[in-house]
């Protein structure tokens, strides 16, 4: 039986993150469009972000699907040929795991489709989220700050800086996103966005230059958000990050869960690779 997500909190976690990743990738200036082969859509419910000449891998990815229509084959080979359509030879899909169809198996295989890491998608109340102390000032980032800003959530995830940067200095200025910093004296050490959405936040993009780390940052930069979050008029905060591999341990998890964000589901990307 195909079906789409019926629970509440799921739809608002899968839809805030397809926006802000479109507003991050579709938001990208005509120069950084040009140079990456940025191509966007919207199918079946869903945002399709292809760049074709990502250094990284990580930005053409599909997902939001199934919380306006179901997912099916059909759907799968329509955005598999988006792909192909753009000359991109990669993809990430991220669906959540309420919305995959019986035989999605069966999909899987006969388009070279396979699975790869888990992602924990966490979520709390605004008013759960407690805070934070750090010896770092924190604040929100506006302009002459923005490249800094960028720079250290591209360096902080270990992204190169060349070709991605203009496209992430651009996030800031999105209507739905607040941008935040903790600074060391005068240099910005680490960063974080909060993308707004009607009644749920998503806190996103946290990351600390490595050598400010165990400073209370990431917790400060969640604090942050979810006051940001809460004066914005939303009920939720959600994140989502890296689950460990068995035995070992992510300290963003285990600040978000200190920050009181508890696990809302766990959801696997799955890696297409054209084999045409």
């Amino acid at each position: 039986m195909q079906t789409t997500i019926t629970d509440h909190l799921t739809v608002l976690a899968e839809r805030v993150e397809a926006e802000f990743m479109d507003a991050y990738v579709s938001g990208a200036p005509e120069s950084a469009r040009t140079r990456l082969a940025i191509r966007t859509a919207r199918l079946g419910g869903g945002v399709v972000l292809s760049m074709r000449d990502d250094p990284t891998g990580y930005w053409s990815k599909a997902l939001g699907f199934g919380l306006t229509e179901p997912v099916t084959a059909e759907l799968v080979d329509e955005v598999l040929g988006f792909y192909r359509a753009h000359g991109n030879p990669r993809a990430v899909l991220q669906i959540a795991p309420a919305a995959l169809p019986p035989d999605w198996d069966d999909i899987c295989a006969a388009r070279g489709i396979e699975g790869s890491h888990w992602l924990v998608k966490l979520a709390a109340p605004v008013e759960d989220v407690g805070p934070a102390t750090t010896d770092l000032r924190i604040g929100e980032v506006a302009g002459a700050d923005v490249p800094a800003w960028a720079s250290v959530v591209l360096r902080g995830f270990g992204m190169p800086l060349d070709g991605l940067i203009d496209m992430v200095a651009a996030a800031p200025g999105h209507e739905a996103s607040r941008a935040y910093a903790a600074w060391d004296g005068d240099s910005l050490v680490a960063a974080a966005n909060v993308v707004v959405m009607g009644e749920v936040a998503s806190l996103n993009s946290t990351a600390t230059l490595p050598v400010h780390r165990r400073r209370g940052a990431q917790q400060a930069l969640i604090a942050a958000g979810a006051e940001a979050a809460r004066r914005a008029g939303c009920r939720w905060v959600v994140a989502e990050v890296g689950r460990p591999a068995e035995g070992a341990a992510n300290p963003s998890l285990n600040n978000m869960r200190r920050a009181g964000l508890r696990e809302l589901y766990v959801r696997r990307n799955w890696i297409w690779r054209d084999r045409d």
